[in-house]
């Protein structure tokens, strides 16, 4: 199943893992680990914001993705199912 995971990282920890250096190993990790099809990164409401778009089989794997977010980052996380034009056109 394609997914779509959006963060967000409240702005004190991000300038924290900026200055510190583990923002970017951060996202570079979740990017790597869930292969991403696609990664756009932007601002939402004054905080850094990352989409990452992945497909995933297993949904055990959950919390070994979410997990790292939350502990390095105190990322808000939301991940939903998507679905691309030709998936669309499929079920309809």
């Amino acid at each position: 199943m394609r997914l779509m995971l959006k963060f967000t990282i409240p702005v004190e920890k991000g300038n924290q893992a900026e200055k510190d250096g583990t923002l970017g190993p951060a996202i570079d990790a979740l990017v790597k680990q869930v292969n991403a099809e696609a990664a756009y990164f932007a601002l939402e409401n004054g905080k850094r914001m990352g989409i990452v778009i992945f497909e995933e089989t297993d949904q055990a794997r959950m919390p070994s993705i979410n997990e790292p977010l939350f502990a390095a980052l105190n990322a808000s996380i939301e991940i939903q199912p998507v679905l691309t034009s030709a998936d669309l056109q499929r079920a309809l």
